[in-house]
């Protein structure tokens, strides 16, 4: 029977048999860096737990997943729930919670949390991915959750036979949007370029899709409505034109950014845009933290693959195992 422990920073805190061990290794993020880190740093014998605020990063909110070995076709949170059978065969306790800072305490490390819990650790694999950008517009936050959302596969079902508009134009808004066809009855993508930067493959999707309407060259300025959203303030960048656009959910998909405030809290070297610099055996600035997925400087900005975050996860534990025997021996427990 696999142990798996929630904590929130509204419920009590973890156990005293969490807290109150020493780790081999502690995987902040659970994500598909986190996962396939865990898998094997546990199959390498290291004691191991996952610490994250949400199983499955990115991927719990993706749309249709083509492009993973093994699979043809499968939902984002579907493949989580698979990474996360995974790794609960290895007994690895996943813990609910956010860790605020990481602090070295001699030969090893402290992790603090938000809910005031503390964990000790050999090594730190960080594979806290990014952080979903907001538009800054007004009306976001007053419709987030009542027409503005940031997550296709949570919401999509709740605008059958709506109209919908997604904001962005990368992989991530291409899935949305095609996910979004299969319930909505019209989706525009509003994108501020003349071109979208998605894959070839999704691209000839969107242009063929009889529900899809692209808005070339086009910026949402405000977001308008009632006890609902009900419309989309937009401009062109080429002309300046200002025109509203009713629409009954927006879907929010422009990029992500990395937790940087974190990052320098631990001191950990990092590139001018704020992601962590990496070799290419996952190794840090610090001796005994690895980073490994979108948050590292190592993954292309425009080629955040889940595939590419697995790996880096793998290599990640390949790493802080190779640390451990040669700083603490085999037999260190």
């Amino acid at each position: 029977m696999s142990l798996k422990i929630t904590v929130t920073k509204m419920d009590f805190g973890a156990s005293e048999e969490l807290t109150g061990k020493v780790y081999d290794v502690i995987i902040v993020g659970g994500g598909p860096a986190g996962m396939s880190a865990a898998i094997y740093a546990a199959r390498y014998g290291l004691t191991t737990a996952i610490i994250t605020e949400e199983i499955g990063g990115q991927v719990a909110k993706a749309g249709w997943v083509e492009n993973y070995l093994g699979y043809t076709r499968i939902m984002g949170p579907d493949l989580v729930s698979k990474f996360e059978e995974h790794v609960k065969y290895y007994n690895v306790p996943i813990i609910i919670d956010v860790v605020e800072n990481v602090e070295r305490a001699g030969d090893l490390f402290k992790i603090y949390t938000m809910n005031g819990d503390e964990y000790t650790s050999r090594t730190i694999i960080l594979a806290v991915g990014e952080r979903r950008r907001k538009l800054n517009v007004p009306g976001e936050d007053t419709y987030n959750g009542r027409g503005v959302s940031y997550c296709a596969p949570c919401d999509a079902p709740l605008f059958k036979g709506k109209v919908v508009a997604v904001v962005g134009g990368g992989d991530s808004a291409a899935s949305a949007a095609l996910l979004l066809t299969e319930y909505a009855s019209k989706v525009y993508i509003i994108h501020r370029r003349n071109q979208l930067r998605a894959e070839k493959y999704y691209q000839d999707l969107l242009l063929h899709h009889p529900k899809i309407e692209i808005l070339w060259n086009t910026v949402v300025k405000e977001l308008k409505g009632d006890k609902v959203l009900r419309k989309a303030v937009l401009q062109r960048t080429d002309t300046g034109e200002v025109f509203e656009l009713p629409v009954d959910g927006v879907f929010i998909e422009i990029g992500a950014e990395p937790p940087v405030d974190f990052f320098k809290r631990i001191g950990l070297e990092l590139s001018k845009d704020g992601y962590i610099k990496t070799n290419h055996l996952m190794e840090t600035s610090i001796p005994g933290i690895y980073a490994a997925g979108d948050c590292v400087d190592l993954t292309p900005r425009d080629f955040r693959q889940i595939v590419v975050a697995a790996g880096q996860g793998a290599l990640a534990a390949y790493s802080a195992y190779n640390y451990i025997v040669r700083k603490f021996g085999m037999n260190r427990h």
